[in-house]
């Protein structure tokens, strides 16, 4: 099927499903640009985008789904800065093949994302292509000179990470096994197709002082060497301590990527405690330190203490 209607009705339709997006958008989608209120904070920014064949496929994937995925991978980034987003805008290049309906899905989907997580999209653009791709860019506001960044961990500090770590990784092999499944199993499929970003969690970290964060979007290990290689410093890792979902094979743990949960340094182990505990009494969200941050060298470490090279996996689009 083709997209039944014209791109002006397409868009209308699209305003309508995005309508009642708060008194700080003063013009919504429909003229030539979005114009809202600005804060008080600085402004963080980021863009993503979804292609298909990459980072899904519609064969396998609902489109209210892939909607709110869109949304969710771009709201981890700006939470990742210990930011709060504020307005997203997305450029959708639709296939020859995709109809209004599904179209009408998918933004559903971005809108359930937006509502959820306190935002509002406020425009974008259409155009045709020879897949779907829906990019998103999303702006947030955070607290004057409060922005944590990945280049501020230092020797000494506590490395810690959010929730469980594999589930999209399995989720994305199980999905493409097939039935049946275990309810550990369909949690991971979940956790493939909706990601849950970790905006409330961000803030809590930052207060109890995290030095660096960055999320999880490519695989422990590889977001892990960009923190130290952005610090400038080395780490310790032990990798019995990263804690597994319940469906994910080691690998998947350390490389799986796509799980958007956080990873930081914070200062001390007190700190880490102090936060864990808030994280815990707040949200349900287990915090678990994993290693510490070293002067040099990128290594895990063994049961018996040993030292061993560290080999970043995970997601390389260019690899």
């Amino acid at each position: 099927m083709t997209v039944d209607i014209s791109e002006d009705e397409l868009i209308t339709a699209i305003g309508r499903v995005l309508s009642g997006t708060g008194p700080d958008v003063l013009v919504p989608v429909g003229d030539d640009a979005a114009v809202v209120r600005g804060g008080t904070g600085d402004l963080v920014l980021t863009t993503d985008a979804l292609v298909e064949g990459t980072h899904f496929d519609r064969t396998m994937s609902t489109p209210r789904d892939i909607g709110y995925k869109a949304i969710a991978v771009s709201l981890s980034d700006i939470a990742a800065m210990a930011g709060s987003p504020r307005y997203a805008l997305c450029a959708l290049t639709l296939s020859g093949d995709v109809d209004a309906g599904w179209t009408m899905e998918l933004f559903g989907g971005m809108r359930e994302a937006t509502d959820e997580f306190a935002c509002a999209l406020v425009g974008g653009n259409l155009a045709r292509g020879s897949e779907v791709t829906v990019a998103i860019t999303l702006t947030g506001e955070v607290a004057r000179g409060a922005v944590v960044r990945r280049s501020g961990a230092e020797p000494g500090d506590v490395v810690v990470v959010t929730g469980t770590l594999g589930g999209a990784a399995a989720g994305r092999r199980l999905a493409r096994r097939g039935a049946p499944w275990t309810e550990d199993e369909l949690h991971a499929i979940h956790r493939h197709e909706r990601p849950a970003p970790r905006v409330g969690e961000a803030p809590v970290l930052a207060r109890n002082g995290a030095t660096s964060m960055i999320d999880v979007s490519d695989g422990l290990t590889r977001d892990l060497v960009r923190i130290c290689e952005a610090s400038g410093v080395g780490v310790r890792l032990d990798p019995a301590k990263v804690p597994r979902h319940a469906a994910a094979a080691e690998g998947e743990a350390l490389g799986g990527g796509e799980d958007y949960e956080l990873l930081a340094t914070m200062p001390s182990a007190a700190a880490a405690a102090d936060a864990a505990g808030e994280l815990a009494d707040v949200f349900a969200t287990l915090l678990t330190p994993i290693g510490t941050i070293a002067v040099d060298g990128l290594q895990t470490i063994d049961d018996t203490g040993a030292t061993h090279p560290l080999e970043p996996s995970g997601w390389d689009h260019f690899a």
